[in-house]
C-alpha cells in the first residue's frame, strides 16, 4: 500500500506558499492506518526502545499507539508550562526567535533508550531539540521516526541519530 495515497495536501497552509501534509486523512482510513503503525513498529522496534517520546501534538497520535503496540512507554514532549508537576525545559533557537519544550522530571530514567516520533520531520529543529533534552536527563536517545518527511528541507542533516520515515516528497 502506498500511504501517500492517504496523505492530503493542503496549499497556502497555514500561509501562502507552505504546501501541509495533512495526515488526518491517513488517520480515519483503517487500513491505511494499521499499515503505517505496521510499519512503523517494524522500524522503531529494531531500535529496542523503552520509551517512545511524541513532540506535541500530533507526534502524540503516532507515538501513543505504537507504545502500545510495542510494549514501550509513552512520553509526551510538549511547550513550555503545559505540563504538569515539575518539569525539564530545553529552550532552542528557531529561524526567526527560540521556543521551548518540555517533559515532566520523572519522564524517563537515566540509561533508558528513547525515540522521539512525530508526524513529520521538516526542518528537524524540534526533533532536535526533542533529542538533545531527552540526552540532558540521561536517556539514550536511539532514533527518531515520522509518517511524513519532506526532503527538502533536509531535517534529517541536523540528526545524529538514525532516522526513518515512512513517505517522504521532495517539493
Amino acid at each position: 500500500m502506498d500511504i501517500k495515497e492517504h496523505i492530503r495536501s493542503i496549499p497556502d497552509f497555514p500561509k501562502p506558499g507552505i504546501n501541509f501534509y495533512d495526515i488526518s486523512t491517513l488517520l480515519r482510513h483503517p487500513d491505511a492506518w494499521q499499515v503505517t503503525m505496521g510499519r512503523l513498529a517494524k522500524v522503531v522496534g529494531g531500535w529496542r526502545p523503552d520509551v517512545l517520546a511524541g513532540i506535541e501534538s500530533r507526534g502524540f497520535l503516532t507515538a501513543a499507539p505504537l507504545a502500545l503496540k510495542l510494549g514501550c512507554g509513552f512520553v509526551m514532549v510538549r511547550k513550555r508550562n503545559k505540563l504538569p508537576g515539575a518539569t525539564v525545559r530545553y529552550d532552542y533557537d528557531l529561524e526567526y526567535g527560540s521556543d521551548s519544550i518540555e517533559i515532566q522530571a520523572d519522564a524517563v530514567e537515566p540509561g533508558q533508550r528513547v525515540v522521539v516520533l512525530d508526524d513529520l520531520l521538516a526542518t528537524g529543529g524540534t526533533a532536535n531539540a526533542a533529542v538533545q533534552l531527552f540526552r540532558n536527563v540521561g536517556a539514550e536517545v536511539v532514533g527518531v521516526a515520522a509518517i511524513v518527511e519532506l526532503n527538502f528541507l533536509h531535517g534529517r542533516d541536523r540528526l545524529d541519530v538514525p532516522v526513518a520515515t515512512l513517505a517522504s516528497y521532495d517539493e
